[in-house]
């Protein structure tokens, strides 16, 4: 009898289990790329896409249009910096500002990433039976959390429920 805790829970649980299943697919997209021989990592895919259409972005702007934290970019960029990805360089108009852009490796590498990417996204839509519905739903739950974070609405719960224990 397999036990899943997680699943279990159902609603409960949902941050875990979403976060189980983006670890499952950044892990396996991880041993795909290791299987091919090529060293990138599954999360840097959005950085290429976005420096390929724009040619250089700060990282704020790196940051920003994809909703991560600064820190969480940093650490992503250095990455990639490391392994020759990208290239940062000063602004020549703002010295604090640093601007990402793609290296000739990366340039070089393109057309076999955009295969992949389009293998992924193929595998995906058929994983999902070619019904983009979950989709909907993700927008909306993002949207709810825009609109009220979910640390309000626990509290607002939290608030609830010890007034009822009190009355």
């Amino acid at each position: 009898m397999e036990r899943d805790f997680i699943k279990g829970l159902g609603y409960r649980a949902l941050d875990n289990r979403l976060k189980r299943i983006s670890d499952r697919m950044s892990h396996d997209t991880r041993k795909f790329f290791k299987q091919i021989d090529i060293d990138v990592e599954p999360s840097w895919h959005l950085v290429f896409k976005l420096l390929r259409k724009n040619d250089t972005l700060t990282m704020a702007e790196i940051a920003e249009q994809l909703g991560y934290t600064h820190p969480s970019m940093v650490v992503m960029l250095k990455k990639m910096a490391a392994k020759d990805y990208i290239v940062s360089e000063r602004d020549p108009l703002d010295k604090r500002k640093q601007n990402i852009k793609l290296t000739q490796k990366s340039l070089d590498l393109m057309p076999q990433l955009e295969h992949i990417w389009h293998s992924c996204e193929q595998a995906i839509f058929d994983m999902l039976n070619q019904d983009l519905s979950i989709i909907k739903y993700l927008d909306d739950i993002e949207a709810s959390l825009k609109a009220v974070p979910f640390n309000e609405r626990f509290y607002e719960a939290y608030r609830k429920t010890k007034q009822e224990k009190i009355n």
